[in-house]
Order: C-alpha cells, then sequence, then structure tokens
C-alpha cells in the first residue's frame, strides 16, 4: 500500500497542514498551536513544537510540558503543542523499548528539525526528509533489538506492503499458525498484529486524502466503511479524518494539494 514516500499539503486562510508518509516515517504538520483529545497510537509519536511547546497528559498523572516530547506507544494521553508543531510517527518496533515519555531539549527539537529540512517558521513544506529525521530520533534513543525475521516479515505486509492480506495467508507465508504469529508479534513488538494493520490502513486512508473523501479513501484503504476510519482516527491520534478536509490548495483550487 505504502511503498513510496506520499505527501500533501493543505492551506486555508493562516492555517497549512503537511502530510507524508514513507517506509520509515509518518509525519504530520500545522502552522498553529494544537490540542488533540485522548488517545493510543500504536507508533512512537515525537511532537516538535516550532517555537512554543509541547505538552502531555495522562490520566491521573500531572501535566507534562517541555520543547518536545517522544511519546512511547499505546500510552493513554493527551496532548498540544502552544506553537506551529510537527508530529513524526514511527513504526513501535523501530525504536527501543521505553515505557515512559521522553522530554526533549530545544536543541534536541532544533536538530531533528534540521535533519527534516525544508522548514520555515511555520513548518516543513512536503520535501521533508523522513528517514533523516527517523535516523537523528534514532541517534537520541539508541537503536531497537533485532525482529524475529518471520515477526518482521510479518509486521511489514500489514502496515507497508499489503495490509489487506488475511494474517493466515501471512501466517503461512512465514511457516506458522496464525494463533502462532499473534502471539510471536505480540510478544516482540507488544502490539496486537490487528491493531498494527488497523495503523498500516489509517495511513493508507489519510494519505488518499489528498484526492479523495473521507469514504472513498476509506474504502481504498480496507476499513469497512467511513465510520470504522473515523473510529480508527479518534482511537490513534485523538481527531478525525473530517479535521483534515475542506481546505484550498496553495494554488486557489479546493482540496488537498501537491502530491510528492
Amino acid at each position: 500500500m505504502i511503498r513510496s514516500p506520499r505527501a500533501w499539503a493543505l492551506e486555508q486562510n493562516d492555517r497549512r497542514t503537511v502530510f507524508a508518509t514513507g517506509p520509515e516515517a509518518t509525519m504530520f504538520a500545522e502552522s498553529r498551536p494544537f490540542h488533540v483529545a485522548q488517545h493510543r497510537l500504536p507508533a512512537w509519536k515525537a511532537v516538535l513544537p516550532i517555537g512554543g511547546h509541547a505538552e502531555l497528559l495522562q490520566p491521573g498523572r500531572p501535566l507534562v510540558a517541555a520543547p518536545g516530547l517522544i511519546v512511547p506507544p499505546q500510552l493513554a494521553h493527551a496532548c498540544a503543542a502552544t506553537s506551529p508543531y510537527l508530529a513524526l510517527f514511527i513504526d513501535s518496533w523501530r525504536l527501543p523499548l521505553c515505557p515512559s515519555p521522553v522530554q526533549l531539549s530545544v536543541g534536541e527539537v532544533r536538530r531533528l528539525l534540521a535533519a527534516l529540512g525544508t522548514m520555515d517558521a511555520e513548518g516543513p513544506d512536503i520535501g521533508a526528509d523522513l528517514g533523516a529525521g527517523y535516523t537523528e530520533l534514532r541517534t537520541l534513543t539508541g537503536r531497537p533489538s533485532p525482529l524475529d525475521p518471520r515477526v518482521a516479515h510479518a509486521v511489514d505486509l500489514c502496515t507497508l506492503r499489503d495490509p489487506d492480506l488475511p494474517i493466515a495467508s501471512i501466517a503461512a507465508e512465514v511457516g506458522l499458525s496464525a494463533p502462532r504469529l499473534r502471539a510471536l508479534v505480540r510478544q516482540d513488538v507488544g502490539i496486537a498484529l490487528a491493531r498494527l494493520r488497523r495503523w498500516g490502513r489509517l495511513r493508507t486512508a489519510i494519505a488518499d486524502l489528498r484526492d479523495s473523501t473521507a469514504a472513498l479513501a476509506a474504502a481504498s484503504a480496507g476499513f469497512a466503511d467511513q465510520a470504522h476510519l473515523t473510529r480508527t482516527a479518534r482511537d490513534f491520534t485523538g481527531r478525525t479524518p473530517a479535521s483534515l478536509k475542506h481546505w484550498r490548495r496553495p494554488d486557489g483550487g479546493a482540496g488537498a494539494a501537491a502530491p510528492a
């Protein structure tokens, strides 16, 4: 599904939104402050404010505020940035396990933003270097432990190459039963294979919003319907696909613009 980098930019009035996704990372950026409701993302999230700070609130815990934050997978939290920002999403197995959020210094945020490149005062454009951003993030967190090759193949298929392939077929491809494959993925990655598949489909659907309705993007990504896509987006990101639509392109046309 996501075999090469895909990106779009949307603009309306004083707000600019940029989305890009590729094998190493997915990026979402906005040219104004934001706040999203509580959610649990099955991936790492680095929140990189441009001039402000990031805020994170976990149920029953004090607010955490820092120049930037790295949020581990599956952590229930609400999140905000007090300025334009960039959020970088990394698949859970691409960074070493860490149970708690990591606070970033101003210098670390600047290095991450510089690695992504193509940056101005309102954030990146669609040419951001996702691979370089991931590499710089890994210098801060360290290298992850290697996955079992069978698990690596399964999660690659489910999240990047073919989210529609039945899990039984993936298991047969790597010489395992479906229950054994699910158990190995949960053991090595810490997240259910079905949830990882939904994350892959969500990225595909958002990438398709460039020139599609939410309903068509949901269908093309393998969701049962638009409501299923919306529920997944709220669960994983704290916002809905509809919040990204009804914009004007930088050239004045309707909808999304500037494919990579």
